[in-house]
């Protein structure tokens, strides 16, 4: 038997395990299962680069259109005698990862070619390997890297910009969605129309950038991780108690928004998105589109609304995400902007999260304590401010919270789980409060621009709450007031 031959036998003899054994509408749709299918697919060839691993998965899902092949080649046209990616591309084994990686949004509103990652975030995993990809062609060749962001986010964000130039541009990005088993994941539905950059397609977009950068940059002298290394590295990390997140110095997906701000800001995005759609439109022969006086206006527009939306806000993991139960009354709307902020601690539960599962029993039994013990509707809070890099939705940004009595209507309640009586929660998840969500709140009409910000206690005579180090911490924020 060749030695391909052979290779294509061991790769088939992988669906007697997890990657192909039965149709793919039973496989999860997590990162981990396809981290480990990569993984599989690297010990069994040793003598894989990562560069060849990744133009494969890119063959196999069919991502070869026009803008592709200028920035990163065709990824058919490299030398037969790499037998290793010729054996995994023909190995009807791995229609899997054609499954996993090829993005659409179906008629219905399901949108495929996406993962849940073990941060409770949706990621779609086109963007982020052909962002790798990128990097990996750069490192390669000792040059800078070229389409990064055209092929991570440019392309799809120029092009979801003057698709609905008719939309105010908030309506030209998102939505999210919600699986329907966070345990076993299978179907991610949309909340409402897709656009071309949904969430997933976003998160996977700042995540290619991210890692596709990252590796352009490695000096000559380090040598390469195996790709389910640096997949790894970035979404199944361990957050330490005492710690969290202020103790990484390494990128993680929680950190996405942060780093890519801190990436993408410093160029002229008006400019590359711009001329990303000039490449497009020469590729495919329609320059003519150029000419419509509206493009430079729709990129601006929506430029904006995508600072807004995914680097002035912080990534707020919805209800569905973390299992809440429905409320069990009608909710009331609230009238905005409101003129205060409201900033608690849980108390119990006493420890800080530091995990989406984690966060997200907390946040399951404070909502079952408010509404089977104290009888409320729902969980009593807006948001709940997670030590694993996230916030979660509570009541929201347009309905009436049960946080602070007699004041629920003219504020939205906070709170950061855990107990800090004599310690502090942790630095990123202040700031996550006293910067991202103000400033998404302000920015977004949802608080007034110079509203007042008061910890429980100071409106509540009978709480000690937010704890007396915390308390003692934000009196020194901007809009507190005795």
């Amino acid at each position: 038997m060749t030695f391909s031959g052979l290779l294509i036998f061991v790769l088939a003899s992988l669906c007697l395990f997890s990657v192909c054994s039965k149709p793919i509408g039973v496989h999860l749709r997590n990162m981990d299962s396809f981290i480990r299918a990569v993984q599989q697919v690297e010990d069994s060839n040793p003598g894989l680069s990562p560069l060849a691993l990744v133009r494969a998965l890119r063959r196999t899902a069919g991502h070869d259109d026009a803008m592709t092949i200028h920035f990163l080649g065709s990824s058919y046209n490299h030398s037969d005698g790499d037998i290793l990616e010729t054996a995994i591309l023909n190995a009807s084994s791995f229609s899997f990862f054609d499954k996993a990686i090829h993005h659409i949004v179906t008629d219905q509103g399901e949108e495929r070619g996406v993962v849940l990652a073990q941060d409770g975030t949706t990621v779609a995993l086109a963007p982020l390997l052909l962002g790798i990809e990128a990097g990996l062609k750069a490192k390669m060749e000792g040059k800078p890297a070229a389409g990064i962001f055209p092929l991570t986010l440019g392309r799809t964000l120029g092009l979801s910009f003057l698709s609905l130039q008719d939309f105010p541009p908030s309506h030209r990005l998102g939505p999210n969605g919600c699986w329907d088993n966070m345990d076993h994941p299978k179907v991610f539905k949309l909340r409402w129309p897709a656009t071309l950059a949904t969430d997933a397609v976003v998160n996977g977009g700042m995540d290619g950038a991210i890692l596709g950068m990252n590796l352009s940059n490695l000096s000559g002298s380090e040598n390469l991780q195996a790709l389910s290394m640096t997949l790894k590295g970035y979404y199944s990390f361990i957050l330490h108690e005492g710690q969290g997140l202020d103790a990484v110095s390494s990128h993680v997906s929680p950190r996405r928004r942060e780093i890519s701000r801190s990436l993408l800001e410093p160029l002229d995005l008006h400019s590359q998105v711009m001329e990303t759609l000039a490449l497009v439109w020469k590729l495919e022969k329609t320059e003519w589109i150029a000419m419509d006086t509206g493009v430079g206006k729709s990129v601006k527009g929506g430029l904006q609304a995508f600072a807004h939306k995914y680097w002035d806000c912080p990534q707020i993991i919805p209800r569905c995400q973390w299992g809440a139960k429905p409320y069990q009354d009608t909710p009331i709307p609230l009238s905005l902007p409101l003129r205060f902020l409201y900033v608690h601690h849980t108390y119990e539960p006493s420890s800080p999260c530091l995990s989406f599962p984690q966060c997200s029993r907390d946040m399951r039994a404070m909502q079952q304590f408010h509404q089977e013990d104290r009888g409320w509707s729902d969980i009593g809070y807006s948001f709940v401010v997670g030590s694993d890099g996230y916030i979660y939705e509570g009541r929201g940004w347009t309905y009436l919270g049960r946080h602070t009595r007699g004041h629920n209507e003219i504020g939205y309640g906070v709170s950061i789980i855990g107990n800090y009586t004599a310690t502090m929660p942790s630095r990123h998840a202040m700031d996550l409060l006293r910067h991202r969500l103000v400033r998404c709140a302000v920015n977004g009409g949802a608080l007034a621009t110079d509203f007042t910000l008061h910890g429980h206690r100071q409106v509540v005579n009978y709480t000690s709450c937010p704890g007396d180090a915390f308390f003692s911490e934000i009196k020194s924020w901007e809009h507190f007031r005795e």
